[in-house]
């Protein structure tokens, strides 16, 4: 079974754009492996849009690439990453055209599901721009995910529709993994929340075989890239990474991972985030708010008796204390039980809490904890 957890990896689109060529692929590969990020779970290797020539192939009809920005061919790519244990990605859309008006796959799902196949793709990336007025999305989601099945190659399906037509509420039919949920995320404190915060009640639907995907993340990034904007410090990566592990969402990076720097590694590979973010149960996590909707506090169950809190301070100017009452969640003051934390950060004991848990947390910041039941 493909994507019994939240999928992990790297796509090119956050920071390049459609500068992307065979040399910054396989560096960032050679990074990724140097780096430790397989080992801590990371395993896709994705190509976005604009890797293909602007026609097909006049012959064939297949989709070919760019023989400037890949002069080895993909296969040539495709092979470089299996060859460091990696799996490799590719990007298509729905759509007439790509989003940056390269060929797409519309009346081509299944020609072009059997050439991703050839070139050993192992993670397909399946976009929603320039649909046809008559056509039909869900239809068009269902006919790429028999394509793919039928492409002779396990790929998993990454639907990216940005959340249209109630997507959460069908897509699991389709055969996908893991589908968009919002528009395209921007390197900026606001961007992440709007997307974070919007999805809050739609995470139900995420569970085991296809996970609702908030975008790929800005972690990193420091102002870098196609969608650098204004940049978000330490803190509010922090803050993303942390929200991005408790909603079970795809950690799929996006900062250029040969200048990804050493607090930054820590953060993408920390093994209490990452247990959170790939828990075999993936229970959506019950959300708390106060403070005019400035502050979140999310409770989630984990598998083996373990529990996850998260404290988040989103207002933009001062410390506060994040608080809930633990009855909220489920643990009544008779029970004579009280939750044990301990801090994900710094994997150290943090207190038991009984009736409330309450920490004081910076502006764009947060506290995560691992928590079990002990006797009160």
């Amino acid at each position: 079974m493909l994507a019994k957890t939240p999928p992990m990896g790297w796509n090119t689109w956050n920071t390049f754009g459609g500068d992307i060529n065979e040399q910054v692929i396989l560096e960032n590969t050679d990074a990724f492996v140097k780096l430790g990020l397989p080992a801590a779970g990371y395993q896709y290797i994705v190509i976005d849009d604009c890797w293909s020539c602007r026609e097909r192939d006049p012959e064939t009809g297949k989709i070919i690439p760019d023989p400037v920005k890949f002069p080895h061919g993909m296969k040539y790519v495709s092979d470089y990453v299996h060859s460091k244990g990696l799996k490799f990605g590719m990007y298509s859309c729905a759509g007439t055209l790509t989003c940056a008006g390269y060929p797409s796959s519309f009346d081509h799902e299944f020609l072009d599901a059997k050439t991703f196949a050839e070139y050993g793709c192992d993670f397909l990336k399946y976009d929603f721009c320039n649909m046809p007025r008559t056509a039909n999305g869900p239809l068009m989601y269902r006919r790429m995910g028999l394509a793919l099945k039928a492409s002779g190659r396990e790929i998993l399906f990454s639907a990216c529709n940005w959340g249209s037509d109630n997507v959460h509420q069908w897509i699991r039919s389709t055969g996908a993994h893991m589908y968009r949920s919002t528009g395209d995320i921007q390197d900026n404190f606001q961007s992440m929340k709007n997307i974070a915060l919007s999805q809050e009640n739609n995470l139900c639907y995420s569970a085991p075989g296809c996970f609702n995907d908030t975008d790929m993340l800005t972690v990193g990034m420091y102002g870098k890239g196609l969608v650098g904007t204004s940049g978000s410090t330490t803190a509010e990566y922090r803050t993303e990474f942390s929200l991005w592990c408790l909603f079970s969402a795809p950690l799929m990076l996006g900062c250029d991972i040969r200048t990804l720097t050493p607090e930054m590694l820590a953060l993408i590979t920390n093994k209490n985030l990452l247990r959170i973010n790939q828990d075999e149960e993936a229970r959506p996590p019950i959300a708390f708010q106060n403070d005019s909707g400035n502050t979140r506090v999310y409770f989630k169950h984990l598998s083996n008796g373990e529990y996850a809190f998260g404290l988040f301070n989103l207002g933009d100017n001062d410390d506060r204390y994040v608080r809930a009452n633990l009855t909220d969640f489920g643990l009544s003051g008779s029970s004579g039980l009280a939750f044990a934390l301990t801090d994900a950060f710094t994997d150290e004991p943090a207190g038991t809490v009984k009736e409330t848990i309450c920490f004081r947390v910076p502006a764009h910041d947060c506290r995560v904890f691992l928590a079990r039941l002990v006797e009160a």
